[in-house]
């Protein structure tokens, strides 16, 4: 499929290794008539299949899909991320479980990736590398000066908010509602942030993804529910801090 042809997109970012989560919103997206996938970074990390996360993610890769690094996946080659106890206990049992093809992928993810006026980053657009959060419409407009997309799709932070900037500048931001289409209009730049498929921070546990029309140039805001116990489960069976498996029911 060429990019024109492309009409209804969705995106997922931070998936974390969470087999429930990934394939509830891969259903659901499909359901809502997903032509096109694309993944913002974070595949493995915190969750207990990290195999089965990154081999679903190869597949949709040779189907096309974009698929960006996220800074957990980057950790799995590099010792140099800084992570916090529990984040780094789930890397370095990670590492020992993908094989060498899956660590090859990983290490061979782009930073950024680009089609039709969209930009695909996991953190930001500024300097991806860094891992800079966007916590606010100051570091949304930072990211979105460092580009001429017209529209950044960014993960990392874990809850969903759309920003858009004027041509002089002025900065607007919200919090979307789920279900409900907005129409990311031409003459603003717009940055959005999906929410995370595998851990969600904003409160409300269901797994968090995009879907874009193209055509229409609406995003719209998805949640799916996903057998959170399961997922907990399989974090604590497999020796994980118990703290990534509880903080799932919470949606923290």
């Amino acid at each position: 499929m060429k990019p024109e042809e492309i009409l209804r997109l969705a995106l997922f970012a931070d998936i974390h290794a969470n087999r429930q989560a990934f394939a509830a919103c891969l259903q659901a997206a499909r359901a809502r008539g997903a032509e096109r996938i694309v993944c913002l970074g974070d595949i493995v990390g915190y969750g207990a299949d990290p195999e089965w996360a990154v081999d679903t993610v190869m597949e949709l890769a040779r189907q096309g899909t974009p698929v960006v690094l996220g800074n957990h996946d980057n950790a799995i080659g590099t010792s140099a991320e800084s992570m916090n106890a529990e984040a780094q206990a789930a890397i370095e049992w990670t590492r020992g479980r993908l094989s060498a093809p899956q660590r090859q992928f990983l290490a061979d993810l782009p930073y950024t990736a680009e089609e039709e006026g969209r930009l695909y980053v996991h953190s930001e657009a500024a300097s991806p590398p860094r891992w800079r959060y966007v916590r606010d419409a100051a570091d949304a407009g930072r990211s979105m000066i460092a580009t001429s997309a017209h529209i950044t799709f960014c993960g990392h932070i874990h809850r969903p908010a759309l920003y858009s900037m004027s041509a002089t500048a002025k900065m607007t931001s919200f919090v979307p509602v789920t279900g409900v289409p907005v129409q990311l209009l031409r003459g603003r730049q717009w940055l959005a942030m999906l929410g995370s498929v595998g851990q969600p921070r904003d409160g409300n546990p269901a797994a968090s993804f995009v879907m874009f029309d193209t055509d229409k140039g609406e995003i719209t805001y998805c949640r799916a529910a996903y057998d959170i116990a399961a997922a907990a489960d399989r974090i604590r069976a497999n020796g994980l801090p118990s703290w990534l498996a509880d903080r799932l029911f919470a949606g923290r």
